[in-house]
Formats: structure tokens, C-alpha cells, sequence
């Protein structure tokens, strides 16, 4: 007995505890709990219709494309203002900065590109839609930082095989200073949307610029260094920057690896249990799988229900619990419920004939 799409769907994309979700058989309980049910939805109305799912997706893939333009409009001043200081200083260390700020820019290209394969329909083919673009944008992402990475360490060694004097040292700090603050606010508004619409490689491109503009801060020990004298000070310090770089592409690759691996947080999959768990006509709850597909979480689950229910009675069940995950998992779009007959001594396990498949 499967149930999937078209049963309900929380349009804001969170958890709405205070409504009640009954769909059982009979009983003065279960009509009271229907009849709440009904006056929740008057109160705040949603719609159960597929067709109504779509609009908050292709808002949150809009709200994507908007940070990623903005920051990368923002980045892309920054960078530029830096990259006019590194031909007037020659500072390495900012030269490795500018190169880095200017790479987590162009990360929003192939973000936005999986923004925009992501409202795309699904089809016969790519029968989950497009959403996994979102996962090998991540993937370029760490291509560019592991460039952009391999390129500081190559300009730091050089300058250190090459000394030279480092010029307009108050030019060079202002441009640290430019750098800092530019990666924060990008790195500030990349975090926030990312959590707000769930996208996980926004937030990991967020919690990258916010790197950024500590190693920009690192510039300024690499103009104090000079100062006082230390010719070393802006190679040393472009190589710290590259250290740092390094650090942030572990990160990022781990963040990487689990979505494409479709790593959830496991507290995802105990509100998932714990909401199937009071939807009536549940009995236990089997098998429960959630994966991320770009921004959006589906969910396959078998729920247990008494072996005595008619079709309708069982299908009832599933709607019931698909209704249940909608309201409890934030941003879920979709979900298949299966429902399993509770175990009677006695009668043969209808699951014994896919043994030899491997299939639970």
C-alpha cells in the first residue's frame, strides 16, 4: 500500500506542531481529532494538492539565485578592488587572497546552474528531477578551492625564492581591511538564506567566504611583518593562506562527500519516527529512509497497521502518515509509504518471496 505526493504539503517549509493529524477509523477520539484537524486548516490553511508543492521549491531555488548573484556581485567588487592593490604593492600575500576571493566568487556560477536545473520537471529518465545538481556544483566548488589553493602556495614559494620589497604598506592593510569586510556580509547572507530554503552547499559556500575573510585579516600581519622589516613576513604569510585554504577544501569536501553519500542529520529521521509513531492506525514504524535531492528532502518508509484493515482502511493509514512527515520533517516535498501487515503467529511473512532478491 504505497502513498506518494499529492497529501499534503507545509507550504513554509517547517514543522506546524500545533496541528493535528487523525486519520483513523471511527471513535469519538479519532472524529475530534478530524474535526480539530479541519479548524487548524481553516486557521492556516495549506493545500494537499502536488501541483501547489511546486511554488515553494521554485521560491526557494529563486531566493538561491538571488544570494549567489548578490554575493557574487559583491565578491566580484571586492576582488577587483584587491587585485588593483596587488599591481601597485606586489604583495603575495594579498595576491593569494585576491585569487581565493575571487574564486569563492565564481563558485555562484555552477551553484546557479544547479539552481536552474533544479526547477526543471522530472522525467522518464532522471525520474528524481535534476536536484542532485546541486551536488556536483559542491563538487566544482572544490575543484576551485583546491585551485585556488595550489595557486597561493605557487606565488608564495616563488616570493620566497625571489625577495622583494613590499611597497605602499598602509595600501596593502586598507585592502585586508576591504577584503575582510566583503567575505563577512557575503558570508552572513549566504549562511542565512542557505538555512532558510535548506540548501546545503549555499551555507557550506557561506561558512567558505566567512574563511576568506579571516585570511584577509592574515594580510595585515603580512603588511605589519614588513613594516618592522621582515622581508619573509608576505610569503610566509601567503603560505599561512594557504594553509588556511587547505582547511576550508577539508571541510567543504566533508560536507560534499555526505550529501553525495545522502548523509541527513539523524534527528531528521527521530522526528520523522516519533510523528509516524502518533498518526492512528500505526502500529510500529519499519524501514525509514530520507534523502536530500538538492534542497529538498524525500522520504520512503513502511509503516505496520493491522492485517485486519481493508485496502481503503490501510490506504487511509499511509495518507495519514505521509500527512505526518510533511508537517514534522522541514522541507520535505515528498514522501512513500508503504504499508506492512503486523506480524500474526501463524501466517506466512508476504515478504518471504523477495528473500533471494536481497530486498528487507
Amino acid at each position: 500500500m504505497r502513498s506518494q505526493d499529492g497529501h499534503g504539503s507545509a507550504q513554509d517549509g517547517h514543522p506546524h506542531p500545533s496541528h493535528e493529524h487523525h486519520h483513523g477509523h471511527g471513535g469519538a477520539a479519532d472524529r475530534s481529532a478530524r474535526w480539530r484537524h479541519k479548524l487548524g486548516h481553516v486557521v492556516k490553511p495549506h493545500s494537499h494538492e502536488s501541483a501547489d508543492k511546486v511554488d515553494p521549491a521554485l521560491e526557494s531555488s529563486a531566493r538561491g539565485m538571488r544570494a549567489l548573484w548578490i554575493s557574487l556581485a559583491v565578491l566580484g567588487v571586492t576582488a577587483v578592488a584587491q587585485a588593483g592593490i596587488v599591481v601597485l604593492t606586489g604583495s603575495v600575500a594579498l595576491l593569494g587572497d585576491t585569487v581565493h576571493n575571487a574564486a569563492d566568487a565564481l563558485t555562484a556560477i555552477p551553484l546557479g546552474i544547479a539552481f536552474v536545473l533544479g526547477r526543471r520537471a522530472a522525467t522518464r529518465r532522471f525520474t528524481y528531477g535534476y536536484g542532485r545538481a546541486e551536488d556536483l556544483a559542491g563538487i566544482v566548488i572544490l575543484l576551485t578551492i583546491a585551485a585556488s589553493a595550489a595557486f597561493a602556495a605557487w606565488a608564495a614559494v616563488d616570493r620566497l625564492l625571489n625577495p622583494r620589497t613590499l611597497e605602499h604598506l598602509w595600501v596593502v592593510a586598507a585592502a585586508a581591511v576591504i577584503g575582510f569586510i566583503g567575505n563577512e556580509w557575503v558570508a552572513r547572507y549566504r549562511i542565512r538564506v542557505g538555512r532558510e530554503i535548506g540548501s546545503a552547499a549555499l551555507v557550506a559556500d557561506g561558512l567558505h567566504a566567512r574563511t576568506d575573510g579571516f585570511t584577509s585579516l592574515a594580510v595585515l600581519l603580512s603588511a605589519g611583518g614588513a613594516a618592522l622589516g621582515w622581508r619573509l613576513a608576505d610569503p610566509i604569510v601567503g603560505l599561512l593562506i594557504t594553509a588556511a585554504i587547505l582547511l576550508v577544501l577539508r571541510d567543504a569536501a566533508r560536507e560534499v562527500f555526505r550529501r553525495v553519500m545522502d548523509a541527513v542529520d539523524p534527528a531528521l529521521v527521530d522526528a520523522a519516527e516519533e510523528a509516524l509513531l502518533t498518526v492512528p492506525g500505526v502500529r510500529g514504524v519499519g524501514e525509514l529512509r530520507l534523502r536530500w535531492i538538492g534542497h529538498r528532502l524525500r522520504a520512503e518508509v513502511a509503516v505496520v497497521v493491522d492485517g485486519e484493515l481493508t485496502v481503503r482502511e490501510a490506504h487511509e493509514v499511509a495518507v495519514g502518515a505521509e500527512h505526518a512527515l510533511l508537517h514534522a520533517v522541514p522541507r520535505l516535498t515528498a514522501a512513500l509509504v508503504h504499508a506492512d501487515p503486523a506480524v500474526v503467529p501463524g501466517v506466512p511473512d508476504p515478504h518471504v518471496v523477495l528473500a533471494h532478491h536481497g530486498v528487507g
